[in-house]
């Protein structure tokens, strides 16, 4: 099962590095203009090379039951090197292609290279500990931490390079 999300709105709770350990790999991967399959690069790979007009997307796992959520956070890429196309959440399916209760699901940011340049992606993983505020002015909701001190979100930044 597919379903599309738009614009960076959403908040949740937040975590620390040590939810790193807790989840599963970040995925990154390539593709030309949208006609081939993706190419896979390395999970810990922060740094993107792009030729203008290549489409290219960031897959990570999220589990909203759990309230671990990612979100394309400000500062946004500049728009004139990428733009972001969008976003597609699948969520994971038992043996008989049911969606599982409280299953994770694989969040795909879609990205396009717009112009030569460099710009910075960030996203921002929050969990249910922590207060999270993707910058885009919105009230972040307050986190339900079970009376611990709430944590900072977890950010990854990813260095683009259209050329």
């Amino acid at each position: 099962m597919s379903r599309g999300r738009h614009g960076g709105g959403r908040h949740g709770g937040a975590v620390g590095g040590a939810a790193a350990a807790l989840l599963l790999p970040l995925l990154l991967s390539a593709c030309g203009s949208g006609d081939g399959e993706p190419t896979s690069h390395p999970t810990d790979d922060h740094t993107i090379t792009a030729s203008v007009g290549e489409r290219f997307t960031l897959t990570v796992e999220e589990n909203a039951s759990t309230r671990s959520q990612w979100y394309l956070a400000a500062p946004k890429p500049d728009g004139s090197v990428v733009r972001a196309k969008g976003e597609e959440s699948e969520s994971a399916q038992d043996a008989d292609g049911e969606v599982a209760p409280g299953a994770s699901n694989r969040l795909t940011f879609t990205f396009e290279a717009t112009g030569e340049g460099s710009t910075e992606i960030v996203l921002l993983h929050c969990t249910f500990n922590s207060t999270c505020d993707t910058g885009d002015g919105s009230p972040a909701p307050t986190p339900t931490t079970g009376g611990a001190e709430p944590t900072e979100p977890e950010r990854v930044t990813y260095e683009v390079t259209v050329g």
